[in-house]
């Protein structure tokens, strides 16, 4: 009997490329082989649950006395970003696209934010890495008081500002009225993002735990949706909040990296014996790494996780299954600093579930939300399909 699920997010943490990586610009990606290939991470209880085994990887570690169960998943929805990404793992499936701008912002759409935002001017607007491009504009930002402005290869519209030159509060106002803006079909972006820094010169300046998302409300049902509909409780650690736009969550916790987001998660699976769902997204493998391209300190994030895991695990009930996955790939290894589209890992683990099973390839992510609503006999949404009696 399965009482409470667990789902903890690596963010970015992906398995290989998918067949359809090349309309992506994303052929050879492979996050974890790649990491494993340069720097060779210890990750022995990752390990027992089976994550060396997944179909594809070559990784030559096998695990034979495998405690977990384990799989991959490849992304039915259109894109490779955070927000599509959870929301299928949750069971809703964005099959059109959000708008990408490779080529930087229509002068129409900046003038309308500035307008509606009442800002005098933006910096930079344009395809760049948020933290080269504090290095070549922060100083000129704190001089003139203008937001630095860029966007990805994802569709999202970003907002750098000192917190001593626009407040947290006013970032934030400025983004939600942003946000506002871009639900227009003609701009359709997915997510504002408020990026606020610290620093007083361009070799010193430094992002703060303050980012914040503002995601498009433009998705279906989802699981949470459903657990929140039926009087249960869902709580959502780091950013899962701000990805759904606050909805089917009763409770939510902010997380300031990694160790943090891991120490409230094991707080939570200790105290919250009534909760359904506890939710949880490690963002700092796509912050501060994979965008970064920092192979070394991926690959000791992820020794660092490996470590709490037993932790973790103790602290699980009888009654508990826990679920390890991510949300896309990016590849630190590349030269690109943007998302990969990649498979996903699913580690599953549960004293009341069977051991050793290979799940082989998922046709979506959503597969993890029709296990889990299978399991507390709450109907299926529209995507995914369970593998509650392959583990149970």
């Amino acid at each position: 009997m399965i009482n409470r699920a667990i789902i903890i997010v690596l963010d970015s943490f992906g398995v290989g490329e998918l067949p359809d990586a090349d309309k992506y610009g994303d052929v050879g990606a492979n996050t974890l082989g790649h990491i494993y290939e340069i720097a060779k991470p210890k990750l022995n209880n990752m390990k027992k649950l089976g994550l060396y085994n997944i179909d594809g990887l070559t990784i030559p570690e096998k695990e034979k006395n495998i405690i977990g169960d384990y799989c991959k998943a490849q992304e039915k929805c259109a894109g490779k970003n955070s927000p599509v990404g959870h929301w299928e793992i949750s069971g809703f499936v964005k099959e059109t696209p959000f708008k990408t701008y490779p080529n930087g912002f229509p002068d129409k759409m900046i003038e309308e934010f500035k307008e509606k935002t009442g800002l005098n001017g933006t910096l930079f607007n344009g395809v760049g890495s948020g933290t080269e491009l504090l290095k070549q504009y922060g100083e000129e930002h704190l001089r003139t008081g203008y937001p630095i402005i860029y966007t990805s290869a994802d569709s999202v519209f970003q907002i750098e500002a000192h917190e001593n030159i626009i407040p947290v509060e006013r970032l934030y106002e400025i983004c939600k009225i942003a946000r506002e803006m871009l639900n227009k079909e003609e701009y359709d972006i997915g997510t504002v993002i408020a990026r606020p820094f610290v620093g007083d010169k361009a070799d010193n300046f430094t992002r703060t735990y303050n980012r914040k998302d503002f995601e498009s409300q433009e998705f279906g049902k989802t699981m949470l949706d459903v657990l929140y509909e039926n009087n249960n409780e869902v709580i959502a650690i780091g950013k899962i909040e701000d990805l759904f736009s606050g909805r089917g969550i009763t409770r939510s916790i902010h997380t300031e990296g990694n160790a943090d987001g891991i120490e409230k998660t094991i707080e939570e699976i200790k105290n919250s014996k009534n909760a359904k769902l506890i939710f949880t997204n490690l963002v700092d493998f796509d912050m501060l790494y994979g965008h970064r391209n920092n192979i070394e300190g991926y690959a000791k994030a992820l020794e660092y996780f490996d470590t709490k895991l037993p932790e973790i695990m103790n602290a699980m009930a009888k009654e508990d299954l826990l679920i390890i996955t991510a949300d896309h790939g990016n590849d630190p290894s590349t030269s690109s600093t943007d998302h990969d589209r990649e498979y996903i890992p699913i580690l599953v683990y549960g004293k009341n579930i069977k051991q050793g099973v290979n799940l082989g390839i998922r046709d979506t992510y959503a597969d993890i939300s029709a296990t889990i609503l299978d399991i507390f006999n709450y109907p299926t949404l529209k995507y995914g399909k369970s593998f509650k009696d392959l583990i149970i």
